[in-house]
């Protein structure tokens, strides 16, 4: 965090926010790392007021620690937290998805579609940390069908804690291909209305993630 970066004067902590939340699940800021307020505004060439809101609004989302006149820490789950978010996921993907798929229409599986060469382009062309956030609108546009917004906004939370770690999973273990397969499989298995079959894909498909992702992680912690 040594080199300037410039930023736009307008809505200063919303850029703020875009940018660190982009490194944290990138993985440039790491589990744990200590974020001082005044050595960011150096960074970001601004006062301390738009950093220590982005700050704030970075532990609304869970993914910093903030403390008053010292900065934040990234979060750092333990394996036992780390469960827990995906299998959150899974509860409420399972009822979000059984729900849409008999309301499935041609255009919620073209955004799918869409979003699944964006994913694979990400990749090919080695930016990582768009992989998190196409994995969740991904996920989120298979599921837009069943209009259960209160639903969404608590699937929003789970996801953008459990994407900084599906995008290290997918980095490090080199399982895009998988992933995009499973992908694949889920939006055809709703084409055809399977409902069981989408459902049980989709577990299997987080409960997979899940594991490796924790298999990783408790490896690279040692």
């Amino acid at each position: 965090m040594a080199s300037k970066r410039a930023v736009v004067r307008q809505s200063l902590p919303d850029v703020i926010v875009a940018d660190l939340r982009q490194r944290i699940l990138s993985g440039e800021l790491a589990e744990g790392e200590l974020i001082r307020q005044e050595l960011l505004a150096e960074e970001y060439d601004v006062s301390r007021m738009p950093v220590r809101e982005a700050l704030k609004r970075l532990d609304a989302e869970g993914l910093v620690v903030f403390t008053n006149h010292r900065g934040a820490t990234v979060t750092q789950h333990s394996l036992e937290e780390i469960a827990e978010i995906f299998d959150v996921r899974m509860m409420l993907e399972v009822d979000l998805f059984s729900r849409a798929i008999p309301l499935m229409k041609e255009e919620n599986v073209a955004e799918c579609e869409r979003i699944l060469k964006e994913m694979e382009a990400s990749y090919a062309s080695g930016d990582i940390a768009a992989w998190g956030p196409l994995n969740a609108a991904f996920h989120g546009a298979l599921y837009a069908a069943a209009g259960r917004k209160l639903t969404n906004q608590l699937l929003e939370r789970a996801s953008l804690q459990s994407n900084r770690y599906v995008s290290m999973h997918i980095d490090q273990l080199n399982q895009s291909q998988h992933a995009q397969q499973d992908h694949s499989d889920l939006l055809r298995l709703a084409r055809q209305g399977n409902v069981e079959g989408a459902i049980e894909k989709l577990r299997s498909h987080i409960a997979n993630t899940k594991q490796q992702v924790l298999a990783w992680i408790a490896a690279s912690r040692r």
